[in-house]
């Protein structure tokens, strides 16, 4: 037994003699766990306003792990270890990719449809090769390296690990780099990102932008409205200038979301797109201060979204249809969940909803758990299968009341680089995929 474990125990012994000598007068608050002068923004936890993360789960977190907690300090092991990794890389921008988009705008953010392909040679006079054919399932490296879709992806994933990182630890290295990173794709006038997608997955010589482009942020941009909500818990390095600034931007992004005409076809999809433009408008809307629109848009989704696209068995349709079901089928409840507890901030419960044949959350759930368990085969159609990306909705549906789903959560495999369900209680993509 080391030092550090006989110290341990013993504490533990004396406080439990403690425990039982003093009955008639109530115990005191435990003392929180010492915390280094340069942490000590972080002493106090500020609830953060977040839109789709629980702030008060997320202050109480916090708590327990000033006090020592053991699960907790495991978990936030796995945040600090991926945190740590970005620290290295960035920042990004959107204006080093190698051609402009199709306006010539080096600022307008560029997407490629994945599966489109040069038939001619990249010549001067013909740069990209036109025309491009469809080679369905082939994907086209040139999404990765010719336009700005990778790096957004690390914008989104950095700024929100960072963000959480810094919440938790309170180190300002890692509030400083997210900030960074944020200023400079989205802020600084020489390296920032117009906000629209007007050129969201193009295909060259064929359509300047569409409208289904808009799943590149929606899947994953409210993850960066908590970091800035995180970071505006008092971060070093990030300033009401910023925050001020920010604000401007997601309220363009938004108006921009709501009123061009691929914002409107993306609002009108029937499967996750829909699902997921719905859950990115309610949280811009939250995070913007309309929150009659975030909680008309959580509403509208019961009858709009949960009736035509669950069945009454639990199982999703339009996903089912995919070459990749139990990807499309997890994906859909990820911006369900997290739809779900925008919801909890505007006094909607979407998990309590049952379409007129019994439709709801927790049917789509329990569909997917004898494959998330490992207790069957998933039966449709999945070209690479990974179990654990069901995980974090079923701990989602778990937190919501589900008993099916809290006997799952012990069978449940753990996701790459640990489960940090305790310290980010809001679903992710874990198999996350490009295109």
């Amino acid at each position: 037994m080391s030092a550090r474990t006989r110290i341990g125990a013993l504490l533990t012994a004396t406080a439990a003699v403690a425990a039982v000598l003093v009955t008639a007068v109530p115990a005191a608050p435990a003392p929180a766990a010492p915390v280094a002068p340069e942490f000590a923004a972080a002493a106090k936890p500020k609830v953060p306003d977040t839109a789709v993360l629980d702030g008060g789960r997320l202050a109480d977190a916090k708590r327990r792990l000033d006090r020592g907690d053991p699960q907790l300090r495991r978990a936030l092991g796995d945040l600090t270890a991926r945190a740590d990794k970005w620290l290295g890389k960035g920042p990004w921008t959107v204006v080093d990719k190698p051609k402009p988009a199709p306006g010539g705008d080096p600022h307008d953010y560029l997407s490629q449809a994945p599966y489109w392909w040069p038939t001619k040679p990249k010549t001067p006079d013909n740069p990209w090769g036109c025309p491009y054919e469809q080679r369905d399932g082939e994907r086209n490296p040139e999404v990765d390296t010719g336009t700005d879709r990778r790096d957004v992806e690390n914008v989104f994933d950095s700024t929100y690990e960072l963000s959480l990182a810094w919440y938790y630890t309170g180190d300002k290295k890692y509030a400083e780099h997210a900030a960074k990173v944020l200023r400079t794709w989205f802020l600084d006038p020489a390296t920032r990102m117009n906000p629209n997608l007007d050129h969201g997955q193009f295909i060259p010589c064929k359509y300047d932008g569409r409208a289904i482009g808009i799943i590149d942020f929606s899947q994953s941009y409210t993850s960066v409205v908590d970091a800035i909500a995180l970071l505006g818990a008092g971060a070093p390095g990030w300033t009401k200038s910023d925050r001020t600034k920010m604000t401007s931007w997601t309220k363009s992004f938004q108006k921009w979301l709501v009123n061009s005409d691929f914002g409107k076809q993306e609002a009108a999809a029937k499967n996750n797109h829909g699902t997921f433009y719905d859950m990115q408008l309610a949280a811009l809307a939250y995070a913007n201060g309309d929150k009659a629109l975030a909680r008309k848009t959580v509403l509208n989704a019961r009858a709009k979204r949960i009736d035509p696209q669950i069945a009454a068995d639990g199982s999703q349709p339009q996903e089912l249809t995919r070459t990749r079901s139990w990807h499309y089928s997890t994906f859909d409840l990820v911006a369900y969940t997290r739809l779900a507890d925008i919801g909890k901030r505007v006094g909607v419960n979407l998990w309590a909803y049952e379409g007129s044949d019994g439709q709801s959350l927790f049917k789509a759930v329990d569909y997917l758990l004898p494959a998330a368990t490992g207790a069957a085969k998933w039966p449709h159609p999945e070209l690479e299968f990974f179990r654990f990306a069901a995980s974090d909705i079923v701990h989602a549906a778990a937190d919501a009341g589900s008993a099916t789903a809290k006997a799952a959560v012990p069978k449940l495999e753990t996701p790459p680089g640990g489960d940090l369900w305790a310290l980010r209680p809001a679903a992710e993509q874990l198999d996350s995929i490009a295109g």
